[in-house]
């Protein structure tokens, strides 16, 4: 199971910086660089409702799944 964080799509089509997502959601810049690049294991779900309310969107916008291969 392969679970896609596509956050820098969103971030770019809102037109919005990790800085400002980060003083937004109040969450570090490096919280939020980390989550872009899929290095995280988990996210808390206000962190995400903080996310998802700071971009106008719904988790689906930011967090997909693809199967992995042979599954």
């Amino acid at each position: 199971m392969a679970i896609i964080v596509t956050l820098d799509i969103m971030l770019a089509k809102r037109k919005m910086r990790s800085k400002e997502l980060s003083e937004l959601v109040g969450i570090t810049e490096q919280n939020i660089s980390l989550l872009k690049s899929g290095k995280v294991k988990g996210i808390r779900f206000d962190t995400l409702e903080k996310i998802c309310d700071a971009l106008d969107c719904q988790p689906a916008d930011i967090l997909t799944y693809e199967a992995e291969d042979g599954s």
